[in-house]
Parts: C-alpha cells; structure tokens; sequence
C-alpha cells in the first residue's frame, strides 16, 4: 500500500532545486537543470536533488514530473520511503503543489504485471513536507489521491488484456466501481439497444460472441442547474478492424481501444469521490469488433437510433458508428444539453499530432475555452483542428444520410464531423486520444509504458471548474 501523509519522518529525502536559484550547498556541482538529479548519501540518510529547470518556466506538469523523477530515483536506490520537500514551489503554485506531489508519486511508480508470479504490490510512505497542515491543505490532499486513483483506475482497465474484459466483464468493472462512489449505473443489453433502435451501434456489437453492451453512469449533484453534461467514450473492448482487418503489426494495440470509455468513467468516478457540484452522464457503448457471419460489411447501409441511415465504407471505422448511437442516446434519453465525445479514434491524428497532444474539434467557442483552461492545470496538451464546410461534404454519401469514412485526407477531421452529425446542433467536443492513449516509450515522467490514463484530469478540471463558476 502507498501512503501519502503530511507528518512522519523518514530518512531519505527528495530536495527539488531551480536552475536560477542560489542553492550553495550543491551547485558547485548540481546545476538544477529540468530533472536533472544528483544523489548525496550521507549520515542521515539519502538526499536526492531534482532539478526544477528555470523557475519562470516551471508549470504544474513539469512539476508533476519531477517529483516522478524523484521517487523513481528513490526506488532505484531501493528508498521506498522518502521526504518530499514542496517548499521550493508552494510560493509558486500554493496547494496545487500537493496536487502535483500525489499525481507525480502515484502516476510514477505505477506498474501493470499482474499476471507475473513475482509479482508485488507497490508500496511506500511519502511525507509532503513544506506544506502548511490546514484544512485545505487535508482537502487538497485527499482530492488529489482521489483524482490520482481515477487515473490509475483507467490505466488498469486499458491495460487489461481483452479475454479479460469483454463487454460485460468491463460493464460490471464499472457498475461495482459506480456503488462505491454513489454513482448511478446502468446498464442495457443488445436487447434493449435493438428496443431503443441502436442499429450503428449493433452493427459493430453484434459482430461477436461478446455480446455488447451500452454502460450509463450519472452523477446528477447540482440539481439547482439545468445544465447536463454527456461524456461519451468509446469502448471497444477488442478490435480486429472487422472485414477491414487490421495488419499483424497493429493487432496487439486492439485491446485498449476503449481509452475513452476509461477516461470518462474514470472521470466521473473522480467527482464523486470529490463530491463536485455538477451534472455529468457518461455514456460508454461497449463492444468488440470482430469478423463472424453477423458482422457488416463495406456496402452496407445501416439505420442509426437518429434514424440517418449511414453507408459504410470501411469497418475499421466503428469508433464513429458506435459513438453517433451513444451521442444520440446522451441526447434524447438522458436529456443532456451538451456533448464531449472523447475515443481512441483515428491513426491520422497520430501523424499530425504524435503522442503528446490530442486532437480535438468542437462548435462551441466556449466551451473550448472551459477545456483549455482545464488543461493548463492538468498538463494534459490539446491543440483544435478547424472545421469548414468542405470537410463536411467529404461524408456525403450518393445513397445514404452520410459515410462512414471520407476521402484519404483530413482522417481526423473527418472522423469527428461524423459524430458531430448527430449531436443535434448542441455544444459539442470531439477529443481524439488515439495517440496519448498509450505509449510504448513514455514522452512525459510521469508516464510509464502501456497505458497512461489520458482524459480523466482534464475532463475532471473543465467540469470541476464549471461547477464551482456555478
């Protein structure tokens, strides 16, 4: 078990240092460049210094990191508890300093192998020292191992091998995580879905043996407000790209490519544990996409629940198909008055954006600005990609409501305005995490291979910031 605390000793202790600074003891030979580290046994114990580059340029992220930095050189030197002394950076950042602190020590060391035989639990005791012990500073802390957890929670389930989370083992996954946050979970089967007319979404579902399901968790806790906002994550559980089958080289990635389910669950589970004054309903389509004698076929025409009638052009676009159901559903079942999609959904926004930023498009001027704000405190990078008529034209189809797929260009922009088709005309947000969603070599310190848990802090921010405007 991993203990964050305030009060405690320990003998070993992480000290972070500014380039700029005047830090007489260790600069001689310790310059203090970004993460950077300098290791110093003595009598006392072990003092690693880290670098905080310079100190204008230090943002909460890079702060993030190098207190990632510091407990993976703690753990290689086999420190497994360790002072972290925030001083340097409380002038700075106040309070948001212990939020960077959790973040970077539980984000840090996290590992995936539970399936190894030697497998054991990470633990370990870091002491915040520098920190004012108030109440807010008791809150600042449990909200961050609280938003910490939500994180690690996601990475656990797009770590997850897929013959251990089918749709339905990812359904009750959620609905038990749900009960323990007081979150309202639902969950329909393909039954209900053909009930409700969620051919899109079947379409792709009942391409398996897996049986799909459509996952509803809502947390309604400002009930003064008229405001609902839908988090719509993909979640296939397993794609194989159906007819349209992916190459050998890709298919090992098949089995995280419901990421955007994770971050929104994630998410929600977050502000309920920190009891944030909002309405959110996530909604998750969870399925497999596979090749059996019930799959569909390039050529198809299939009805969606909004009625549009969608001609397929390529089965390895599913995300968009499943996602126009979901979107419709957020709308006219759960009443929500605007909408974020957020899906593992294109290779193209990797070309544009590699895998440090996200994509992302959207209708609403504000609400862009609400994500971006939300990412400057989450370090998380989002960059908009335009959206002009033309783009648009490239899903016309000659037979049918729209395509699933346009021309050879403009994949992730394309990919988004297919989904913006069905969301009514509400402020909407596409997020592409197809590129940040997983990483094989890790670009940020507090990232490590597999999984990173991408979405969960800054959908957490932008509604957390909305509801206390509100």
């Amino acid at each position: 078990m991993m203990n964050i605390q305030y009060e405690g000793t320990c003998q070993s202790r992480i000290t972070f240092v500014y380039e700029d600074s005047d830090f007489p003891d260790i600069k001689q030979v310790f310059k203090g460049e970004f993460l950077s580290s300098f290791p110093q046994i003595c009598n006392a114990g072990l003092t690693v210094y880290i670098g905080l580059g310079k100190k204008e340029e230090l943002t909460p992220r890079k702060l993030m990191d190098a207190v990632s930095k510091g407990v993976r050189e703690m753990k290689k030197y086999n420190q497994r508890e360790a002072q972290v002394d925030l001083s340097p950076v409380m002038e700075k950042f106040g309070l948001q300093s212990v939020r960077c602190a959790v973040l970077g020590i539980k984000l840090g060391l996290y590992e995936y192998n539970p399936f190894r035989s030697n497998r054991r639990e990470e633990t370990g005791l870091y002491v915040l020292k520098g920190v004012e012990k108030t109440e807010k500073a008791e809150q600042a802390l449990k909200k961050a191992t609280n938003l910490a957890d939500s994180v690690l929670y996601a990475r656990e389930l797009v770590n997850m091998p897929g013959n251990l989370l089918t749709p339905e083992l990812m359904a009750e996954n959620m609905a038990r995580e749900a009960e323990k946050h007081g979150v309202q979970a639902e969950i329909l089967d393909a039954k209900q879905a053909e009930a409700l007319g969620m051919g899109a979404f079947l379409a792709v579902g009942n391409s398996s043996g897996n049986p799909p399901k459509l996952i509803v968790l809502r947390y309604l806790a400002d009930p003064d407000s008229k405001q609902k906002t839908a988090l719509v994550g993909k979640g296939v559980t397993v794609d194989t790209g159906g007819y349209c089958l992916k190459s050998s080289g890709s298919m090992l990635g098949i089995k995280g490519d419901m990421a955007g389910g994770a971050a929104v669950a994630g998410a929600v589970f977050a502000l309920a544990a920190n009891k944030v004054k909002t309405n959110v309903v996530a909604v998750i389509p969870a399925c497999e996409n596979r090749i059996s004698s019930r799959s569909f076929v390039p050529g198809d025409v299939i009805r969606s629940m909004s009625a549009k009638m969608i001609e397929i052009r390529n089965t390895d676009c599913e995300g968009r198909l499943i996602l126009s159901d979901a979107v419709t559903y957020a709308i006219r079942k759960e009443g929500a008055t605007r909408v974020l999609d957020i899906a593992t959904l294109t290779g193209a926004v990797v070309g544009a954006l590699g895998f440090s930023t996200a994509g992302v498009l959207t209708n609403s001027d504000e609400w862009w600005d609400e994500l971006s704000a939300a990412a400057k405190v989450s370090g998380e990078q989002y960059w908009r990609l335009p959206i002009f008529p033309e783009y648009e034209d490239l899903l016309k189809s000659t037979i049918a409501d729209i395509k699933n797929l346009g021309e050879d260009y403009c994949g992730t922009i394309t990919a988004g305005l297919f989904i913006k088709a069905f969301a009514e005309g509400l402020p909407w947000i596409h997020i592409d995490i197809a590129g940040t969603a997983w990483v094989d070599k890790p670009v940020f310190e507090h990232q490590v291979v597999g999984a990173t848990g991408a979405g969960v802090t800054t959908l957490y921010d932008m509604l957390e910031g909305a509801g206390r405007r509100s």
